[in-house]
């Protein structure tokens, strides 16, 4: 297939995955949605915007979501953000009133964390694509594989990175992450749905006190 349009040090730990039959398939599966009319989300210059905004050498901190959003408008190819005119979401909500209290910084305005990402913090999908209107609809096209792979890659090939896995399905990660290399942060999901559950995990301050023993420097979670 064509060279995936990636940062390049992404390109460069990613490459054998771009040539696996499984990541042909997502792209043929995504071009027969298109070919039937769907709208898919975030718009295709956007799927790979975590690894763009945050290369390789620079991850200190990943934070994994599931599905981008679904509605329009919404999806930004970053886990939990949205764009800056956007409605912010419960679940960021409450990650911003957990920050609050962890660290007494302000609860932001908006739901851009672009932010974050140019400090380290990759915002990853767990499937980086969705159709308009129908959550976990790309579920079973093979991005679970790639992603799989990305968080692998990322534990094998480096050191010190805080993995913040929320909610059952992301603390299913754990086994693909070398918890004597790195730190792994479990915590209910953010969402309401989760009846507060979420509320005093103090990842924020975990993380940065855990950075910052390892000489890496601490993550400005403030959202101006």
């Amino acid at each position: 297939m064509n060279k995936v349009d990636i940062e390049v040090s992404w390109y460069k730990l990613l490459e054998e995955e771009f040539k696996q039959s499984y990541f042909s398939d997502i792209k043929k599966a995504l071009v027969h949605r298109k070919l039937k009319g769907e709208t898919i989300f975030p718009p295709g210059k956007l799927i790979f915007n975590a690894f763009d905004l945050t290369p390789v050498p620079e991850v200190r901190v990943v934070i994994l979501g599931q599905d981008p959003y679904h509605n329009p408008g919404e999806a930004m190819g970053l886990s939990f953000s949205v764009p800056k005119e956007v409605k912010i979401p419960p679940s960021l909500r409450n990650i911003y009133k957990e920050i609050n209290a962890d660290l007494g910084l302000e609860i932001p305005k908006h739901g851009d964390l672009t932010s974050w990402a140019s400090q380290g913090v990759l915002l990853l999908n767990a499937f980086l694509t969705v159709t308009q209107n129908s959550p976990a609809s790309h579920r079973d096209i093979g991005w679970a594989t790639f992603t799989n792979a990305v968080i692998k890659k990322l534990s094998d090939e480096k050191e010190n990175i805080v993995f913040m896995l929320w909610g059952n399905f992301a603390k299913g990660k754990s086994d693909l992450i070398d918890a004597e290399k790195h730190l792994i942060l479990h915590a209910a999901h953010p969402s309401p749905l989760a009846g507060g559950a979420f509320f005093g995990c103090r990842h924020f301050s975990k993380a940065n006190e855990y950075l910052q023993k390892n000489g890496l420097g601490e993550i400005d979670w403030s959202i101006s």
